[in-house]
Formats: structure tokens, C-alpha cells, sequence
């Protein structure tokens, strides 16, 4: 019996992990987490205060006092079971690393006793040379730290009858470089309150900080446990790199809103359990377009704890999957022709007043808010549209883009009719002239009018990479499997660039004599002419869209090595260093790790593709080649006429015809891969990878095994195919 033949019998007799009831979640969120209330228990006063201090208003806590935080911490930690910690940070693999230690020691008499001082606390040492770092470190020259980030609270995870006390921390080098995605993250939205509070001060000057805000869309895909490893691609790549299509795959649009299977959702009840748990807001779930693809989403939370809880929810998924004999598949695009994951961030700005900075407003000064921190976002991925490109660029997210539901690579705004409509007008008044009283445009009812209109132009919103969506923008086109940070710093950098410029601006028409809505209102024009060939409001996915982007001069940059240029221009590195997020040899450094991941992930995508087809594909054929010829010679030795056997002879012709292509150019693949590992340069080596490997083998070879598969007899083929992973019930 063939492996697949056994994981599909597993799959018929299985029997489903059960799940205890849920209790109300208000009664179990958060518990395995140190919140303010849990502190306000376990800290003395001074302690408190410091703590409350440094997240709400970013004050460095004193050594002192983090001796007396430590211990309530620690404190509270033991009342739970807890033996050990960890410093939990997000290195520039793509998924997160941690060192545990026991709260065990001896003193220097030897008595055994329970410590975690603020040393331990505020700071650990990791070997940085280990990690990902463009250079910055080398192997001799292994020394990094972790630091505590007070502003994301310490968390205590459960596993195999033992729990951790997690520390959210930043990760730097030696030299004081960022080898994270916290570190320039914290950066990035420092730099974002800095320029908005002095923009919001315009129209409010009790604004004293303002808030990103991200709501992201965590899409994945549930297979059982038993298929997903008798698939080599998919244990290794995360997706299948074969795989005929089934003859019903999305087409019927009947999994979408569908409903959730009860094995799939045992596991979603299972895993929403530990993530409230661990405090992360979950409030949808659902299933997605293709079949066994399915959606979790949380309520909105300030960037930097969104991206940590994103960051831990993908693992809780991943771990809670094992429990149920399942297995989630994160990959930008696990199977080919459906719907791909994407992970959509909904990002917004908040300030300490209680406003949403996109939120249409209901009064004439309101609005104009609204309208000033709208077209700034636009102008600000019109200017940085490469920036935006390199953030979500990746070697899966490029298999994504483009296609079925996912953005293409061209960087456009959705704005809807009525808005789009708004611009326009502000954009051609008559003679370039505002009046403060000027209803036309200070008193719009901005707040009832959009989400009706807005309701009409859904669908379209789903070809573009960044719309409008009533109160926030979607940027649509992160991928699934990557961290959110990448693409909220570059999208918080872009804003606080330019909202600096824009006050800039304003100021230097006020020093001239305009009044300040009026030099506002200039402003927004001159914003909406230099940036409107970024809006767009039709179908992302057509040729048409293609070739007026180009004529408008908008980039198209579908492959990553490209795309990923936009990180050490001279712009970028202005953009970065100015706001005090990346310096020129972190960005350097960034820019290599990205195209040495990207070359890494086509490497081990190209074998896993050889493997398969020399150790699976081509055998399987051959057997069936043997049947084939056996059958055929014992109908000859009969004495029946060939066009009784023809079907046989016809099916043996295209098998070996299909045989030897995918033979041949799995050689070549091989010979090209050789020739790319002898580049020195990376960037070089990179596209080569995409272009003499990728773009030339990868494709060609898929198609021929695919036909294989639907030619070769069915108990021959060893792998699992499409129809029996995907219809999981």
C-alpha cells in the first residue's frame, strides 16, 4: 500500500480530537497575559506607575524599578505553573525565535532558588550571527541583544504540559542595527505620531499623540495532517509545486460564506480558545472562495500589538492543527488555479482624543480633517509606490499576485465614486480660489454619504492593492504568510514623510498671509493634481488596466528580485534615514536578506520539483508504461487487430512523450541552478534565479506532470492529488 493510499484510509477512519465546551470568552481573554489590571495586582505603586508611564508615554524605565517589575512579573508567572522564560522577538526569518531559561538558580552556597531580576528583564544576549543579517554580522562577531518593549505585554504560552513566560522584545546587533521587524516598526510609528499630532494641531491642539491602527485578515488553508505529509512539496515549500486541477475546484462559488466543516471548525473553536487566552481580539471566522481556504480576523488594535498578535496567532494556528490530525498551509498560494491567501491590513489613525483621522466627519472642520489626512495618504503612496511594492514583495506573495481575487503588482488607490467625485471638484475649482465659507467644500455631509456608495463599489475593491473602505484603507496586497510589520513600516513611513511635507507647505502659505483653512485647502489641491493618476477604479485585473497604468507611468514590477531595488534607492534611503527608522547599512543589509531569502525559496522549490518528478512522477509513469506494454503485447499475442489496443498504444505515446520533456527539462533545471549558484553578486544571482530558473522551467515542467497525472492509473500515483486535500469535510 502506498503512502497515499494509507493517509487516505487514516482519513476515512480517523476519528476528530473533541473540544471540550467554550466558556464565555470575556472570562478567559486575556488571563495568560500581563495586562495593566493583572500589574495594578502584582506591582507596588512605583512599579505600576513606571510601567503605565512607559506604554502610555513611552518613558524609559529605570533600572531600579524594573528589579521591582521583574519580580511582580515573575510573581505572577509562578501563580500560573510557570518554570521558565523567554525574550520572544521577530528575527528576519519571517517567523519568530526564543531562548528559554529557567527561573531556577543557585545561589553561591548552593541553596536553590526561584529568580527573574530586571537584568533579565529589560535585556538578553543572542547569538546575532545565527540570524539573518545582510552582512552586518559575521560568525566571529556573534554578539546581539533583545530588549523589553513595555508597550507589548509579556504573554504565557501553554504547550505540552508546560508554560513560558514569553517577553516581547526588539532585537539589535552589537552595533546598535535593527535585525528585526519590532525595532524600525516602534520607528516607524514614533515617526507617524510625531507628524500627525503637528498636522492635527491645525484643527485640534488637544491632540497630544496619534495611533496607527491595524485590523488585519488572516486567510489559510486546512488540509489533514495524513495527506500533507505524504506531500514532500508541501512539507518543504508550503505549497504544491504539481497538482492537475480537480474537476470542481472554486468554480461553483458554493465554499464562500459556506458552511465551516466540523472538523475544521472543532479546530477553529480550539484555536480561538488559546488565542483569547493570550489576548488577541479574534471576532470573525469564516470560510473563504476556495474550497478548505477559510479566514480568521480580529477587532482593531494599535499596530505594534496587531503585529505581535498576528505574529503568535500564526503559530497558535500552526501548533493547534497537530491536535486535530490538520494541517494549515499559510503559503501565499498552497494550489494553483483558486483563490490564493493574502492577509489584508486595514490600517487607520487614531488620536488620543477619540477620532478616527479617516473617518468622514459631520461638521465643516471635521471634514476638513478628514480630507487633509485622506488625500495625504494618497499622495503619500502615489510618491511611494515602489516603497509599498518592495514591503509586500516575496517569492510566494509573487506566485499570488495578479490573480484570483489578489491584486496585480501595480500600486493603485480605490477611492469610490462619491470621493473620487469630492477630489475632482476640488481639483477644478474655477481660478485656484477657496473661501473658508465655502459650502461646497468645507461642509460636505461626507459622514452619510459614503458607506451607501462605497456598499455599491465592493467588488471592485477587490482588484485593488490599496482602497478605501468607509473609515480606513485596505492594503490588500500583503501576503498571508508574511509579517505585517514589513508593510506597516514602510506605509507609517510614508504617511509621516508626508505629512511633514504637507505641514511644511501649509505653514510657508500661512506665513504669506493665507488663512489656515484656505492654505489647507491649496494644499489638498495641489496633493490631489500631483498624485490622481494613482486612483483607479475599475478592474485591476485587465489588460486595459495594464496598459493605462503604463501609459500613466505607473511601475509594474511583478517579480521580487525587481521590485525589491525600491529599498536602496536614493529616496528610499532619504525616506528611512530622515525619519529615524533605517540607516543606509540597515537598509543595505534588509535589501540583502530579502534577495537571498527570495533565491533561497526558488533553490528549494527547484529540487523539491527534481525530487519529485525523479523519485514520483517518473516512476509511477513507468509502472503504468509496463501495464500499458504488457496489456498490449498479450492483446498482440492473442491475434487482435491494433485497433483493438489503440487506446492503450495512444495512451502509452503521451505518456512517454510527456516522460521525456519532464525528464529533459528537470536536467536542464538543474544545469541552470548551477550556473546561478556560480554568480557572485546577489542581486544578479536573484534575478537569474527568477528568470533562468523560475520564469523557464517551473511552469513548463508543472504542465507535463500535470497531464501525467490525469493519464497514469490512479493506484499508481503516489502523491496525493487536489480533489482528495481539498474537499476536507
Amino acid at each position: 500500500m502506498s503512502l497515499r493510499s494509507e493517509a487516505l484510509k487514516n482519513l476515512i477512519t480517523g476519528t476528530e480530537t473533541p473540544v471540550d465546551s467554550s466558556p464565555k470568552i470575556t472570562a478567559i481573554f486575556g488571563e495568560n497575559v500581563f495586562t495593566l489590571a493583572t500589574a495594578r495586582k502584582f506591582l507596588s505603586d512605583e512599579g505600576y506607575k513606571s510601567l503605565l508611564a512607559s506604554i502610555k508615554g513611552g518613558k524609559k524605565i529605570d533600572r531600579a524599578v524594573a528589579n521591582q517589575i521583574s519580580n511582580g512579573i515573575r510573581a505572577w508567572a509562578e501563580s500560573k505553573g510557570v518554570t521558565h522564560f523567554t525574550h520572544w522577538f521577530q528575527p528576519l526569518t519571517g517567523t519568530t525565535a526564543e531562548k528559554h531559561d529557567s527561573f531556577f538558580t543557585l545561589k553561591g552556597d548552593g541553596t536553590p532558588i526561584e529568580e527573574f531580576d530586571g537584568a533579565a528583564l529589560i535585556q538578553q544576549e543572542p547569538d546575532a550571527s545565527s540570524f539573518p543579517s545582510g552582512g552586518i554580522r559575521a560568525t566571529f562577531e556573534a554578539r546581539g541583544y533583545t530588549a523589553w518593549d513595555p508597550s507589548s505585554p509579556a504573554f504565557i504560552i501553554e504547550m505540552s504540559n508546560g508554560k513560558t513566560l514569553c517577553i516581547p522584545t526588539i532585537f539589535v546587533s552589537y552595533t546598535g542595527e535593527s535585525l528585526d521587524y519590532k525595532a524600525p516598526l516602534l520607528k516607524a510609528l514614533e515617526a507617524l505620531n510625531k507628524s500627525a499630532v503637528e498636522v492635527c494641531n491645525y484643527f485640534d491642539k488637544n491632540v497630544t499623540k496619534v495611533t496607527a491602527t491595524l485590523g488585519w485578515e488572516q486567510e489559510y488553508f486546512v488540509i489533514d495532517e495524513g495527506l500533507a505529509s505524504v506531500r514532500p512539496d508541501l512539507v518543504q515549500t508550503g505549497r504544491t509545486v504539481f497538482g492537475a486541477a480537480p474537476a470542481k475546484g472554486q468554480q461553483l462559488e458554493d465554499h464562500y460564506f459556506g458552511s465551516i466543516p466540523e472538523r475544521v471548525y472543532a479546530f477553529m473553536r480550539d484555536f480561538e480558545a488559546e488565542s483569547y487566552r493570550l489576548g488577541i481580539p479574534l471576532r470573525t471566522r469564516h470560510n473563504e472562495v476556495a474550497p478548505s481556504q477559510f479566514e480568521a480576523a480580529p477587532i482593531f488594535e494599535e499596530v505594534n500589538i496587531a503585529v505581535d498578535h498576528n505574529t503568535l496567532l500564526m503559530d497558535v494556528m500552526t501548533r493547534v492543527a497537530k491536535r486535530h490530525k490538520l494541517h494549515v498551509l499559510l503559503h501565499e498560494k498552497p494550489f494553483a488555479g483558486i483563490n490564493g491567501n493574502g492577509k489584508h491590513n486595514n490600517w487607520s489613525m487614531a488620536t488620543d482624543t477619540g477620532v478616527n483621522l479617516l473617518a468622514p466627519g459631520k461638521t465643516p472642520k471635521t471634514n476638513l480633517m478628514f480630507l487633509t489626512f485622506f488625500v495625504n495618504t494618497i499622495k503619500a503612496v502615489h510618491d511611494y509606490s515602489d516603497v509599498l511594492r518592495a514591503a509586500i514583495a516575496s517569492a510566494a506573495n509573487d506566485h499570488r499576485l495578479g490573480a484570483n481575487e489578489a491584486p496585480p503588482a501595480i500600486i493603485s488607490v480605490f477611492v469610490g465614486q462619491y470621493l473620487a467625485k469630492v477630489l475632482e471638484d476640488i481639483e477644478t475649482r474655477v481660478g485656484d480660489k477657496f473661501d473658508e465659507q465655502d459650502e461646497a467644500i468645507l461642509k460636505l455631509d461626507l459622514h452619510r454619504s459614503i458607506p451607501e456608495l462605497l456598499l455599491d463599489n465592493t467588488d471592485r475593491n477587490r482588484t485593488s492593492p490599496f482602497a478605501f473602505t468607509g473609515n480606513k484603507f485596505e492594503f490588500r496586497a500583503v501576503g498571508s504568510s508574511a509579517n505585517c510589520a514589513n508593510s506597516m513600516i514602510a506605509l507609517n513611513a510614508i504617511m509621516a514623510e508626508t505629512l511633514k511635507n504637507f505641514k511644511k507647505e501649509v505653514d510657508s502659505l500661512i506665513e504669506k498671509g493665507d488663512k489656515k483653512e484656505i492654505a489647507i485647502m491649496h494644499v489638498i489641491q495641489k496633493y490631489i493634481v500631483e498624485s490622481k493618476k494613482v486612483l483607479f477604479e475599475g478592474d485591476g485585473y485587465s489588460q486595459e488596466w495594464h496598459h493605462e497604468a503604463e501609459r500613466r507611468g505607473l511601475p509594474n514590477i511583478p517579480t521580487t528580485p525587481l521590485a525589491l531595488d525600491a529599498m536602496v534607492t536614493e529616496k528610499a534611503k532619504h525616506l528611512f534615514e530622515s525619519n529615524n527608522i533605517y540607516n543606509h547599512v540597515e537598509l543595505e543589509a534588509r535589501h540583502e536578506i530579502e534577495l537571498e531569502k527570495y533565491i533561497k525559496k526558488v533553490q528549494i522549490e527547484a529540487r523539491v520539483m527534481g525530487d519529485l518528478a525523479l523519485n514520483h512522477i517518473i516512476p509511477s509513469a513507468v509502472n503504468y508504461q509496463n501495464k500499458l506494454s504488457a496489456n498490449i503485447a498479450a492483446l498482440k499475442a492473442a491475434g487482435l487487430p491494433e485497433s483493438h489496443f489503440k487506446a492503450q498504444l495512444d495512451i502509452l505515446t503521451q505518456i512517454s512523450e510527456h516522460l521525456q520533456i519532464v525528464y529533459t527539462r528537470v536536467d536542464a533545471m538543474v544545469e541552470a541552478r548551477k550556473i546561478a549558484n556560480n554568480i557572485s553578486d546577489i542581486r544578479t544571482k536573484a534575478i537569474a534565479y527568477e528568470s533562468q530558473v523560475k520564469a523557464t522551467f517551473f511552469d513548463e515542467i508543472r504542465y507535463h506532470v500535470d497531464k501525467l497525472e490525469h493519464l497514469v492509473d490512479d493506484a499508481e500515483w503516489t502523491l496525493p492529488k487536489y480533489r482528495e486535500m481539498l474537499f476536507l469535510r
